[in-house]
């Protein structure tokens, strides 16, 4: 994730998680990622941290990185985008997420879909193939057509 703010002149990183209750899984991807960038980027702690900040090496540019419990960041994505640029988080929360920001959209079934890697990507439609409604002619062809479109 840091690596892909650096390449594409993003301006934060925010690691979502439920550290709260999960001290040792989602409390470690936490903790896990904040030391991983003061080692790897050379991150410096904000006001003593947790949060931090590094110099995008390419633009020279200030990239924060800050942390956000899972419950209040999926208020504040929907409230206060903005503020989010790009997001690191384990699968159960991603799945959460990105379920919640396809609402505002219309839903899974006309969301877009995308898996992108550091040397390939797989565009696909976010609510499967639905077998059971093939040639009866009820499925939205939006997030399969959206999906193209990336």
């Amino acid at each position: 994730a840091a690596q892909y703010v650096i390449d594409n002149d993003r301006t934060s990183l925010t690691l979502v998680h439920k550290g709260n209750i999960m001290k040792f899984t989602e409390g470690g991807f936490r903790d896990w990622g904040y030391a991983l960038l003061q080692k790897e980027f050379g991150a410096q702690l904000i006001d003593g941290g947790p949060w931090c900040k590094f110099k995008n090496p390419k633009t020279g540019r200030e990239i924060i990185v800050k942390d956000v419990i899972a419950d209040a960041f999926l208020q504040q994505i929907l409230l206060r985008p903005a503020e989010y640029d790009v997001i690191a988080t384990l699968n159960l929360n991603g799945d959460y997420i990105s379920d919640a920001l396809a609402a505002q959209v219309g839903g899974i079934g006309i969301a877009p879909g995308a898996n992108i890697g550091s040397d390939c990507a797989l565009f696909e439609a976010t609510h499967g193939t639905a077998p059971k409604y093939a040639g009866q002619d009820k499925v939205n062809p939006g997030s399969i057509i959206l999906s193209a479109e990336m």
